[in-house]
Protein backbone atom coordinates (compact mmCIF):
# COMPACT_ATOMS: atom_id res chain seq x y z
CA UNK A 1 0.00 0.00 0.00
CA UNK A 2 1.08 3.63 -0.92
CA UNK A 3 0.90 6.74 1.54
CA UNK A 4 -2.21 6.60 3.95
CA UNK A 5 -4.82 9.50 3.47
CA UNK A 6 -5.70 11.49 6.45
CA UNK A 7 -8.50 9.47 7.39
CA UNK A 8 -6.85 6.51 6.84
CA UNK A 9 -4.65 7.91 9.25
CA UNK A 10 -7.24 8.79 11.67
CA UNK A 11 -9.11 5.65 11.53
CA UNK A 12 -5.71 3.68 12.36
CA UNK A 13 -5.77 6.29 15.73
CA UNK A 14 -9.23 5.38 16.07
CA UNK A 15 -8.67 1.79 16.00
CA UNK A 16 -6.34 1.13 18.58
CA UNK A 17 -7.87 3.51 20.89
CA UNK A 18 -11.16 1.58 20.54
CA UNK A 19 -8.43 -1.53 22.22
CA UNK A 20 -8.03 -3.04 18.36
CA UNK A 21 -4.61 -5.06 18.57
CA UNK A 22 -1.88 -3.40 16.21
CA UNK A 23 -1.36 -7.21 14.11
CA UNK A 24 -5.57 -6.52 13.23
CA UNK A 25 -4.84 -3.12 12.38
CA UNK A 26 -2.02 -3.82 10.39
CA UNK A 27 -3.59 -6.36 8.46
CA UNK A 28 -6.27 -4.37 7.31
CA UNK A 29 -4.71 -0.85 6.50
CA UNK A 30 -1.86 -3.08 5.05
CA UNK A 31 0.93 -1.48 6.91
CA UNK A 32 3.88 -1.99 9.31
CA UNK A 33 3.29 -2.45 13.55
CA UNK A 34 5.70 0.33 13.78
CA UNK A 35 4.12 2.66 11.32
CA UNK A 36 0.85 2.65 13.29
CA UNK A 37 2.57 2.73 16.67
CA UNK A 38 4.33 5.94 15.00
CA UNK A 39 0.83 7.08 13.83
CA UNK A 40 -0.25 6.68 17.68
CA UNK A 41 2.30 8.25 19.56
CA UNK A 42 2.37 11.23 17.22
CA UNK A 43 -1.32 12.11 17.55
CA UNK A 44 -1.35 11.27 21.21
CA UNK A 45 1.64 14.13 21.74
CA UNK A 46 0.43 16.62 18.69
CA UNK A 47 -3.49 15.71 18.34
CA UNK A 48 -4.92 14.78 15.04
CA UNK A 49 -4.01 18.04 13.48
CA UNK A 50 -0.85 16.43 12.29
CA UNK A 51 -1.55 14.26 10.10
CA UNK A 52 -2.82 16.95 8.06
CA UNK A 53 0.01 17.83 7.04
CA UNK A 54 0.71 16.79 3.72
CA UNK A 55 2.95 16.93 0.34
CA UNK A 56 6.46 17.21 1.00
CA UNK A 57 7.82 19.78 3.48
CA UNK A 58 11.13 21.67 3.23
CA UNK A 59 12.81 21.95 6.51
CA UNK A 60 15.78 24.32 7.11
CA UNK A 61 19.07 22.87 7.56
CA UNK A 62 19.01 24.53 10.63
CA UNK A 63 15.49 22.50 11.67
CA UNK A 64 18.03 19.49 10.29
CA UNK A 65 20.84 19.86 12.28
CA UNK A 66 18.95 21.25 15.25
CA UNK A 67 17.13 17.17 14.53
CA UNK A 68 20.39 15.67 14.06
CA UNK A 69 21.98 17.09 17.11
CA UNK A 70 19.41 15.97 19.00
CA UNK A 71 20.57 12.63 18.07
CA UNK A 72 23.95 12.77 18.19
CA UNK A 73 24.94 15.13 20.83
CA UNK A 74 21.94 14.34 23.25
CA UNK A 75 21.90 10.76 22.62
CA UNK A 76 18.35 10.69 22.27
CA UNK A 77 16.84 7.79 20.05
CA UNK A 78 15.51 8.80 16.12
CA UNK A 79 11.77 8.14 17.30
CA UNK A 80 11.62 10.35 20.71
CA UNK A 81 13.27 13.00 18.41
CA UNK A 82 10.97 12.34 15.55
CA UNK A 83 7.75 12.27 17.34
CA UNK A 84 8.83 16.14 19.38
CA UNK A 85 9.51 17.14 16.17
CA UNK A 86 6.16 16.14 14.73
CA UNK A 87 7.80 14.39 11.60
CA UNK A 88 5.52 12.51 9.48
CA UNK A 89 7.82 9.42 9.41
CA UNK A 90 10.78 8.32 11.32
CA UNK A 91 12.51 7.56 8.46
CA UNK A 92 13.26 10.90 7.59
CA UNK A 93 15.10 11.56 10.61
CA UNK A 94 17.27 8.25 10.00
CA UNK A 95 17.89 9.15 6.71
CA UNK A 96 19.03 12.51 7.76
CA UNK A 97 21.61 11.21 9.78
CA UNK A 98 22.60 8.80 7.98
CA UNK A 99 23.36 11.33 5.51
CA UNK A 100 25.33 13.54 7.59
CA UNK A 101 27.60 10.71 8.94
CA UNK A 102 28.24 10.12 5.17
CA UNK A 103 29.19 13.63 4.16
CA UNK A 104 31.59 14.14 6.92
CA UNK A 105 29.43 15.40 9.44
CA UNK A 106 27.86 18.42 7.50
CA UNK A 107 24.13 18.57 6.57
CA UNK A 108 24.03 18.73 2.26
CA UNK A 109 20.48 19.70 1.18
CA UNK A 110 19.90 18.72 -2.58
CA UNK A 111 17.58 20.61 -4.93
CA UNK A 112 14.57 18.57 -5.93
CA UNK A 113 13.65 17.64 -9.48
CA UNK A 114 16.27 16.52 -11.69
CA UNK A 115 19.93 18.26 -12.14
CA UNK A 116 20.91 20.00 -15.42
CA UNK A 117 24.37 20.17 -16.63
CA UNK A 118 24.99 23.53 -15.56
CA UNK A 119 23.77 22.24 -11.77
CA UNK A 120 26.47 19.45 -12.25
CA UNK A 121 28.98 21.62 -13.46
CA UNK A 122 28.47 24.21 -10.44
CA UNK A 123 27.90 21.45 -8.00
CA UNK A 124 31.98 20.24 -8.52
CA UNK A 125 33.14 23.82 -9.30
CA UNK A 126 31.18 24.79 -5.64
CA UNK A 127 33.89 25.39 -3.06
CA UNK A 128 32.25 25.73 0.90
CA UNK A 129 32.79 28.99 2.00
CA UNK A 130 33.86 27.56 5.48
CA UNK A 131 35.87 30.08 7.50
CA UNK A 132 38.80 28.90 9.64
CA UNK A 133 37.24 29.39 12.94
CA UNK A 134 33.92 26.87 11.90
CA UNK A 135 36.41 24.34 9.83
CA UNK A 136 38.40 23.80 13.02
CA UNK A 137 34.89 23.81 15.39
CA UNK A 138 33.46 21.07 12.91
CA UNK A 139 36.95 19.00 13.16
CA UNK A 140 36.99 19.29 16.86
CA UNK A 141 33.23 18.09 17.29
CA UNK A 142 33.96 15.07 14.76
CA UNK A 143 36.94 14.53 16.69
CA UNK A 144 35.33 14.50 19.75
CA UNK A 145 32.41 12.38 18.15
CA UNK A 146 34.72 10.01 16.94
CA UNK A 147 37.18 9.36 20.25
CA UNK A 148 33.87 8.38 21.89
CA UNK A 149 32.65 6.05 19.26
CA UNK A 150 36.28 4.53 19.97
CA UNK A 151 35.47 4.55 23.47
CA UNK A 152 31.99 2.68 22.73
CA UNK A 153 33.82 0.33 20.98
CA UNK A 154 36.58 -0.36 23.26
CA UNK A 155 34.15 -1.21 26.18
CA UNK A 156 32.03 -3.72 24.16
CA UNK A 157 35.52 -5.44 22.85
CA UNK A 158 36.12 -5.76 26.72
CA UNK A 159 32.29 -7.07 27.72
CA UNK A 160 32.59 -9.70 24.91
CA UNK A 161 35.75 -10.78 25.69
CA UNK A 162 35.06 -10.85 29.18
CA UNK A 163 32.18 -12.95 28.84
CA UNK A 164 34.37 -15.42 26.71
CA UNK A 165 36.85 -15.56 29.37
CA UNK A 166 33.87 -16.44 31.77
CA UNK A 167 32.55 -18.88 29.53
CA UNK A 168 35.49 -20.90 28.82
CA UNK A 169 36.21 -21.19 32.86
CA UNK A 170 32.75 -22.41 32.97
CA UNK A 171 33.71 -25.40 30.77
Amino acid sequence: MGKLSYREKVKIYQARKMGIPYATIKMKFGINTSNAQYIVKLVDKHGLSILKKEGHNNYSIEFIQKAIDEVIKNKRSVLSVSIDLGLPSESILRKWVKDYKENSYNIVKRKKGRLTVKDIINETNKKPKETDEEKIKRLEQENKYLKAEIEYSKKVDALVQERKNRQQKKK
